[in-house]
């Protein structure tokens, strides 16, 4: 098998989108990509001022932290992806991987994409360390809203958020069909919930709406420069969730989201944030809580359970994203196979991935219990947000001269701006490494040492095997008058399209037998979402019964060899299933003196090797019909 960033296929390539309403879509956007940057409320004011930097809660310090949500949510999520990031699509499907591929295929092979595909490596690794964080801290934030309704429940916050994340991961192996159904009318509610608490608070003092002048902003930076700095450690909360506009662009399409955005998300984020402004002008007390503090008495405790209902809602939606990373990650040949369940026979990318599920699980609860508070946690937040954000940034200049044919003085003073903003937040939240940043990054370095250890791992073994492999001609040559044919077809996989697999050797060794229709098949993954199905096989006829197959196939696609092969005819006559053998390699590593990687790395590789899901169960291959040929391989 082979997988990697490819060169794009011949023939066309279909998306697997859907083709409704663009205002169907657009109410699933609403509950499903905005429900992380929806939630933000709850806690990016409140941060801002009491966070690991406080701030005085006066009028002067509130119209400049306004002011910078405001232009941070425009100059970030409306013109650096909804308008510009989001046209970036790879056939139809985002995110930090797919826009890698794409400039990968397009750009070729040229010196300076390793550096790129290093980028979208380490933005891949900060994923995951945004997915464990931010169920923590949603959850926690809503429940913490108990505090408000009565003080006497503070001790039940913790136990509560646990209860809730548990119940939310255990569901996850039923799939999220069902459940995605009610997502977009319970945002939609909340979002309403959002505006109209705001608009209330901002009644009684309509002058706050002058914060949304970039003046105050700038003031704020020549008041106190320090603190206004720091600042933006914590009004970058605001705008997490970001990177799911791109990412989720493959299940809505850019219009729906562009339209969530424009006419719902964003107006109702900027009220909330005008009235929590307007209540703290007249009452600066409430920073301990204003978002429930915007609500009588009365709808505080209905406010709570609406609010952990969307918290659970962006939980899900940064849950889900977690899977389809991995998925895209490993048919990328960034990691080893996983066992992959199906929750959906209609939706092929609702998958299910066990480990990722329990680990995400463990971390999160573990964050919880360490830090105890959102607040504590919020000093965690951001910098594996801001630091995809930068490097989105920088593969964005890249794409703007590559793919797009953008002038280049053009493509290098977009992407400058939009580099200066992404990198003032990363360096602010850099600030907050000892108070709980450090977790993120830890995060990403484990994920980014997995991720380039098995790429790394692959490449050497490849190359290992491919120094014994025997020309095919030569084997052909030899092989076909030299044992006995029998009956049937067997298949060989194969890494490589090239030379004859390590199975087929030791097969002719040991058992001095070939079937008498042989196929040599190799599975590549393209730098693509899709492949269309009809454009999938190469064949090419070797004579004397051999056959050598190469069935291609997008990163997000399902691989299932035998319903492919049944559209093939190879030799005069199709596949029988129940006349063809399925032949395997498996190789066991040792770890050797030449040069490769550090002793370490090799035996790290080795054992995600042993412990990866078994080609059959990924391949879909039938448990009756497999054979499994073991060798050894120095790396």
């Amino acid at each position: 098998m082979t997988t990697g960033i490819e060169t794009d296929a011949a023939g066309p390539v279909t998306h697997h989108g859907p083709q409704d309403r663009t205002s169907t879509l657009a109410l699933g956007a609403i509950g499903v990509v905005f429900g992380d940057i929806g939630t933000s409320p709850l806690y990016a004011l409140k941060e801002s001022f009491i966070g690991h930097h406080r701030l005085a809660v006066d009028a002067p310090h509130l119209y400049g932290v306004i002011s910078l949500i405001f232009w941070t949510m425009t100059l970030i999520v409306t013109l650096k992806y909804v308008l510009i990031i989001l046209r970036a699509d790879n056939r139809g499907e985002g995110g930090s991987l797919a826009l890698l591929a794409l400039i990968v295929r397009s750009s070729g092979d040229r010196g300076w994409t390793r550096g790129i595909v290093l980028l979208g490596i380490v933005a891949t690794a900060l994923f995951y360390g945004d997915a464990i964080i931010t169920p923590a801290i949603s959850v926690l934030s809503a429940v913490e809203g108990l505090t408000i309704v009565q003080a006497g429940l503070a001790p039940l916050v913790v136990p509560i958020s646990i209860a809730v994340l548990i119940a939310l991961f255990m569901i996850q192996s039923r799939g999220t069909a069902k459940v995605g159904m009610i997502f977009g009318p319970v945002m939609l509610v909340y979002f309403a919930v959002l505006a109209v608490l705001g608009m209330l608070a901002i009644l009684p003092h309509p002058e706050v709406l002058r914060a949304l002048s970039p003046t105050y902003a700038v003031t704020f930076f020549t008041m106190d420069p320090l603190r206004a700095f720091l600042a933006l450690g914590s009004v970058v909360l605001a705008v997490t969730g970001a990177e799911a506009l791109y990412a989720d662009m493959g299940h809505f399409g850019r219009k729906a989201i562009a339209v969530s955005w424009l006419y719902m998300a964003f107006p109702c984020l900027l009220l909330n944030y005008l009235g929590q402004a307007a209540l703290l002008i007249e009452n600066p007390a409430a920073i301990e809580n204003p978002f429930y503090l915007l609500a009588p008495d009365a709808l505080r405790l209905p406010l709570v359970i609406l609010a952990t209902m969307a918290t659970i809602i962006a939980s899900q939606a940064v849950i889900s994203g977690a899977f389809s990373v991995t998925q895209q990650a490993i048919q990328l040949g960034f990691l080893p196979r996983l066992k992959m369940v199906h929750t959906s026979a209609t939706a092929a990318g609702q998958i299910y991935l066990p480990l990722v599920n329990w680990v995400l699980l463990g971390f999160v609860i573990m964050l919880v219990l360490g830090f105890g508070t959102s607040s504590n946690l919020a000093a965690a937040y951001g910098i594996a947000v801001t630091g995809t954000m930068f490097i989105t940034a920088c593969m964005l200049g890249v794409l703007a001269v590559t793919v797009w044919k953008w002038n280049r003085w053009v493509a290098f003073a977009v992407t400058g701006v939009f580099l200066v903003i992404d990198g003032a937040y990363l360096a602010s939240n850099l600030t907050k490494i000892p108070d709980g940043g450090w977790f993120p990054l830890l995060v990403g370095a484990v994920v980014f040492t997995v991720l380039t250890t098995w790429a790394t791992g692959r490449r050497l073994m490849r190359a290992r095997l491919d120094e014994s492999a025997m020309p095919v001609d030569v084997f052909i040559r030899s092989a076909a008058g030299s044992v006995g044919r029998v009956p049937g077809t067997a298949v060989f996989l194969s890494a490589s399209p090239h030379g004859i697999p390590s199975a087929l050797l030791h097969n002719m060794k040991h058992n001095r037998v070939l079937h008498e229709r042989v196929v040599i098949l190799t599975v590549t993954i393209e730098g693509v979402p899709l492949v269309e199905a009809g454009a999938c096989p190469e064949v090419v006829d070797m004579g004397h019964g051999f056959s050598r197959v190469i069935l291609h196939y997008g990163f997000m696609q399902d691989i299932d060899i035998p319903a492919a092969l049944t559209a093939i005819t190879i030799g005069g006559g199709a596949f029988r299933p129940m006349e063809t053998s399925y032949f395997l390699g498996r190789q066991t590593l040792i770890s050797a003196a030449r040069p490769g990687m550090a002793r370490w790395r090799e035996q790290f590789f080795a054992w995600m090797l042993r412990n990866a899901e078994t080609a059959m169960e990924f391949f879909k291959l039938p448990h009756n019909r497999v054979v499994e040929l073991g060798s050894q391989v120095e790396i």
